[in-house]
């Protein structure tokens, strides 16, 4: 009998929901047939099953929480046939999990195989990189995440998808994104501790469905940052007139090429604009050491709306890119935010959120901050309202904005610095020229 326990899909998780088993009790199941959906923190992940056989026992429910290590599923290996011989290559998720999980369960691993996460093999073979000679940073001597990347960014290459995807600055890949994945859980709840639950009676006039798979997460989320973060708000309209304009005069020549050009991209880089005019906006709070980490590097979350809730897609390096080069990135987040397709690391590690409430027609809202990050921007429907310009009363197309900021690190001063710079480049978008290089 072998029994499976739940492993470590990505760095550092400590437990996942049960979304959905694909497989009962007494099923035939092949070694690497995907048998199990959890919802981790970050994504929604295919967990393969590690041997061929028939199951045994399912001793986990959907909609569980339950710790890594756990027992989920048994098998019964005595009968099932011997599995075919796997070419070297195996396809996505199946050679990143299933052999690797053997950590979790009760099968022998080969001496010599290499130690890392099922999400890190993943990315290796995406890669196309050959995990013995990645060199692990870890103590353990175990493959991170970080150590695949930062391999992968000095290695040759000429992939313009794989530059467009995950693009680089040159610099070291482990000193940039480490210092976004802060600490919190364990220190945040010492600090303030979650309130008793509320006792609601059931009503037969009711009808109750329970919090799990991505709403739960963003439910865990939003009370860890209402918990934690002091929120201050400030509230700014923008004369977005120049800034349509530009829009109107680029998008005909970006369609040419195949990309819808939105407001989106335009609003990254005026917030990369403002955030390096005002550091404070792109740093975190370590609550572990009571240091302010400042970022030296740009990666901009973008709230989105898809059918199981909010998702917080990331724009790497986004200071890098151009304009049409963000279009396109936004454009494949955006997608596959909506159909579940993105990998762990393309839903962490953001600096700094943008959540435009005004692509559904919203006018005016109080984002809530990401955490870690310092600071999130809402941006809302533009509208065209009466303004007093050089004494005469006109009509011009306003953008409304709302900027929540981390109390402990931003005081109201700085948010009207930062807002104040933002206001400029929006309204005069010709300044983004100024530091373009061609």
């Amino acid at each position: 009998m072998i029994e499976f326990k739940l492993p470590d899909v990505g760095e550092g998780m400590h437990e996942a929901e049960i979304v959905r088993w694909l497989v009962k009790a007494g099923d035939k199941v092949k070694a690497d047939q995907v048998m199990l959906e959890i919802q981790t923190d970050k994504a929604l992940v295919e967990i393969p099953a590690p041997v061929a056989g028939i199951v045994a026992e399912i001793r986990a429910k959907e909609g569980q929480m339950v710790p890594v290590g756990t027992v989920l599923i048994t098998f019964d290996t005595a009968t099932a046939p011997k599995p075919a011989e796997k070419p070297i290559l195996e396809p996505v998720l199946a050679i990143a999990s299933a052999k690797a999980i053997s950590n979790g369960a009760s099968v022998v691993s080969h001496p010599s195989r290499v130690r890392a996460a099922p999400a890190v093999r993943k990315k290796a073979w995406e890669l196309d990189i050959d995990l013995s000679v990645v060199q692990s940073s870890s103590p353990d001597g175990r493959v991170l995440l970080q150590d695949v990347l930062n391999y992968a960014e000095h290695r040759p290459t000429t992939d313009v998808g794989v530059l467009l995807a995950a693009p680089t600055n040159g610099k070291n890949q482990t000193e940039e994104i480490t210092p976004g994945e802060v600490p919190t859980p364990p220190d945040v709840e010492k600090i303030a501790p979650p309130p008793p639950p509320i006792n609601i009676q059931a009503s037969e006039e009711e009808t109750r469905k329970p919090l799990v798979g991505l709403r739960r997460r963003i439910a865990e989320r939003m009370e860890l940052s209402w918990r934690t973060i002091p929120h201050v708000s400030t509230f700014e309209e923008v004369d977005a007139g120049n800034l349509s304009a530009l829009r109107t005069q680029l998008a005909p020549a970006a369609e040419k090429r195949g990309i819808k050009l939105t407001y989106l991209p335009l609003l990254v880089k005026a917030a990369i604009y403002a955030l390096k005019k005002t550091p404070i906006f792109n740093s975190s709070l370590d609550d572990k050491s009571r240091e302010v980490i400042y970022k030296n590097y740009y990666h901009i979350g973008l709230a989105t709306a898809t059918p199981d809730g909010l998702m917080v897609p990331v724009l790497r390096h986004a200071d890098k890119l151009t304009l049409l080069e963000l279009a396109v990135e936004i454009n494949r987040l955006a997608e596959g935010a909506r159909n579940r397709s993105l990998k762990a690391n393309e839903l962490s590690g953001s600096t700094f959120t943008i959540t435009n409430y005004g692509s559904y027609g919203g006018s005016v809202g109080t984002p809530i901050i990401n955490p870690p990050e310092a600071a999130i921007l809402g941006v809302g429907r533009i509208a065209d309202k009466p303004v007093v310009l050089e004494g005469q009363i006109v009509v011009r197309p306003i953008m409304p904005l709302c900027l929540s900021f981390d109390h402990r690190l931003i005081d109201g001063a700085d948010s009207g610095v930062f807002t104040n710079h933002l206001k400029e480049v929006l309204e005069t978008p010709a300044l983004l020229m100024l530091d373009s290089k061609f």
